[in-house]
């Protein structure tokens, strides 16, 4: 990485540390199983909206596809997370 996008990078995270935190609280209070993880998905969906990414839904069921576009460039960086839950017997 860049060293000087580092700070600035930093900062804008920090600015939404509390939401982050409870966004992960609300998530690991609610678990759902693989392809029923529909309040998850819910939440990611629309917070990412409200961030104004563009949002695809409906993969596999319950998967959320965001994409952020910025300028003109046509680079593209992939991030990929789980949404769902383990059963713990």
């Amino acid at each position: 990485m860049n060293a000087p996008l580092l700070p600035p990078a930093l900062d804008a995270i920090r600015a939404h540390e509390a939401e982050m935190v409870a966004i992960r609280q609300q998530i690991h209070g609610n678990p759902e199983l693989a392809y029923e993880e529909h309040a998850t998905s819910d939440l990611v969906a629309e917070r990412l909206a409200r961030w104004g990414w563009e949002v695809h839904r409906g993969l596999a069921g319950t998967g959320v596809v965001g994409t952020l576009r910025a300028g003109t460039s046509t680079r593209r960086i992939g991030l990929r997370a789980d949404m769902d839950a383990l059963p713990i017997a």
